[in-house]
């Protein structure tokens, strides 16, 4: 996981800038291919599974297009939890919670995770199984580790897959998903599905594409990996006061709740905060958008995928199939930015020395503590959420 082996990478491959995208390999496709078999029969896979699953496999340019060219996390979390977030998928994984009530009971009993955390991932990854995606994963995998963009975080991923047909988990004729290479239902890169995928129906084999069983334990068994405490909560949507010390408002500041209580913070509807545990106020646009605490499970959500839109999305849509409310869609208007503008406020961060990551149009942490640095520097508030008032003053 970022790290970040599963879930939709996609956030965190997301596309780079143009020096990226306009790279170009030095050596054709074939050549890279026969000494990457060599690689892999080193780590000790069987020259014949190499051999076999890499017969004939070419270069796929969709999947490199595909990746140079996504945009989906650069939306604002009330406009992709608003597509993601349907009464479509809430109805029908309220179905699925009940119809596998015995299923989800044995998984939580093992590993922590509940239901409704594992529902959410399952329906925003493939909608509840529905959507695993056809693309030939050693094809994908192999062209990614090829291409000059990211082939550190590919190669090893193909290697993973090629382990997998030799434990006999899969073959490569079975092995279809997403573009990336992710597999299954809960859509795990074949590194998360070798060290953490687990055989829970108990046939021998661990299929995250067919079995349900296996899919979901897996998923659960990565989130107690990295950390999950069962029983604990994970998100609650507050209000926040119109004003406040914005600046606290980070993730990496957890306090009690009852200084957020001090500071005004309150349930949504209005109640005071109950006073147990530590969290962080998280903002995902700025003081007038939406508003939760994040406790430290939410951390591992962030495992699952780091990008702070999907793992918001996630962690409310579980909070809903736990029996939440819809959320409050804030304190005022939020004037958004359009990819463009936050590219060009990325620019002009870093060059003012202040880390932002990548120049990609996405609002991810690093920009969002550039941001709040500077706000505090114009004496703007230091929500951490760019607006046009801020680009305009840079």
């Amino acid at each position: 996981m970022r790290q970040f082996t599963y879930g939709l990478l996609l956030a965190s491959v997301c596309y780079g800038s143009t020096a990226w995208a306009d790279c170009r390999n030095t050596q054709d496709f074939g050549t890279w291919l026969n000494n990457f078999k060599q690689e892999a029969i080193s780590t000790g896979l069987s020259a014949a599974v190499v051999n076999q699953a890499l017969e004939g496999v070419t270069l796929d340019p969709s999947v490199i297009q595909r990746d140079r060219s996504q945009e989906v996390f650069a939306q604002t979390f009330l406009e992709f939890a608003g597509k993601k977030v349907s009464s479509y998928r809430l109805s029908n994984g309220q179905k699925q919670m009940q119809a596998n009530a015995k299923l989800f009971q044995r998984i939580e009993q093992e590993y922590g995770v509940p239901a409704p955390l594992l529902t959410a991932l399952w329906a925003l990854e493939t909608d509840l199984g529905a959507v695993t995606g056809d693309y030939p994963t050693i094809r994908s995998l192999a062209t990614l580790a090829y291409d000059c963009r990211r082939p550190e975080r590919f190669r090893p991923e193909l290697i993973h897959a090629l382990w997998l047909i030799q434990k006999g988990d899969q073959t490569p004729a079975s092995m279809r998903g997403a573009w990336a290479g992710e597999l299954g239902q809960l859509q795990f890169l074949p590194s998360g599905y070798n060290q953490q995928g687990v055989d829970f129906d108990g046939d021998g084999h661990r299929d995250l594409i067919r079995s349900k069983a296996d899919a979901l334990a897996s998923a659960a068994n990565l989130l107690r990996h990295h950390g999950w405490q069962a029983g604990q909560p994970w998100l609650v949507e507050v209000k926040v006061p119109r004003e406040m010390d914005w600046s606290k408002a980070r993730l990496d500041n957890r306090l009690p709740l009852v200084e957020w209580s001090a500071m005004g913070v309150t349930e949504a509807d209005g109640d005071p905060l109950r006073p147990n545990g530590q969290a962080a106020l998280l903002l995902p646009m700025g003081r007038n958008g939406p508003a939760f605490l994040a406790f430290p499970n939410f951390d591992v959500i962030r495992q699952w995928n780091e990008s702070t839109v999907y793992a918001t999305t996630a962690a409310y849509l579980a909070t809903r199939f736990a029996g939440a409310k819809p959320l409050y869609a804030g304190n005022a208007p939020v004037q958004k930015l359009s990819l463009a503008q936050v590219r060009q406020l990325q620019s002009q961060l870093a060059a003012r020395g202040l880390p932002v990551g990548k120049i990609d149009g996405i609002i991810g942490e690093d920009t969002r503590n550039a941001v709040r640095q500077v706000q505090q520097q114009l004496g703007l508030p230091a929500d951490g959420y760019p607006d046009p008032v801020l680009l305009s003053k840079l």
